[in-house]
């Protein structure tokens, strides 16, 4: 399997299952550089198992998976150092300040000395963190903590990122402003994958691809996928998929 220097993710076939359950079947998927791609579908759909698999955390049964250039199979370790990774647990230390979890994450992508000073300095910069370098991660509010950690996930300016569920439980005016992040940051070419049960923020990605029990049903832009279902809206797809699923459990 190749890749263009055009695409961050190639999958062929890809295939996971844990026993004689198959949570990942035969996925064919590719996402360009710089593009907002969501991942979606009801619980169980294999999205988790699907992110897991192209972070490097998890061996798949079948089939092959290029991310950044690299397989994931044989390689999981520089996946990992290509990428910037972010779920809705946040993944911040509360008893450590807003710098020092920045300093932490730097240090764990392998950032030192003058070259970690300036990333820190960037990233509360950008993410407007700079009044709360010193305030403790965990006194501050869901919306400050999604952008915190999101500001973590990207200090080692990573090729892509991947967000499973990153705003769940957070207000809709964090959630706005943090898809408003998102897209600066797809602007200046990093690849974002994310899995949302928000429709509204599906209608942002520049492409959708819907998973139903482990298969690929539907991939392409947003009006794409509704004009391939015959429904008015992407939430109304989700609702028939999921509607679909409990009916076939």
């Amino acid at each position: 399997m190749s890749e263009t220097p055009d695409e961050a993710i190639v999958t062929k076939g890809l295939r996971k299952s844990f026993g004689p359950l198959v949570a990942v079947e035969n996925l064919d998927l590719t996402v360009q550089r710089g593009e907002v791609f969501g991942l979606l579908g009801p619980n169980g759909s294999g999205k988790t198992t699907t992110i897991r698999i192209l972070t490097g955390l998890l061996e798949p049964s079948g089939g092959t998976a290029l991310v950044a250039g690299i397989d994931v199979v044989h390689s999981p370790e520089l996946v990992r150092r290509r990428i910037g990774y972010m779920s809705q647990r946040f993944g911040l230390y509360d008893d450590l300040t807003v710098r020092e979890n920045l300093t932490f994450y730097a240090g764990l992508y392998g950032l030192v000395g003058p070259q970690r000073n300036e990333r820190i300095a960037a990233q509360l910069s950008e993410y407007k963190l700079e009044s709360r370098a010193k305030q403790l991660a965990g006194t501050l509010s869901g919306g400050w903590k999604q952008r915190l950690a999101l500001a973590c996930a990207t200090t080692h300016e990573p090729d892509l990122v991947f967000l499973d569920e990153p705003t769940a439980g957070v207000d809709p005016l964090s959630r706005r402003r943090f898809w408003e992040l998102i897209g600066q940051r797809a602007a200046q070419g990093m690849t974002v994958l994310v899995t949302t049960h928000y429709m509204d923020e599906a209608e942002r990605c520049h492409r959708l691809a819907f998973l139903s029990r482990g298969h690929l049903i539907g991939l392409g832009t947003p009006a794409e996928i509704t004009a391939r279902f015959g429904l008015g809206s992407v939430e109304d797809v989700f609702i028939e998929l999921q509607r679909r699923d409990e009916a076939a459990a």
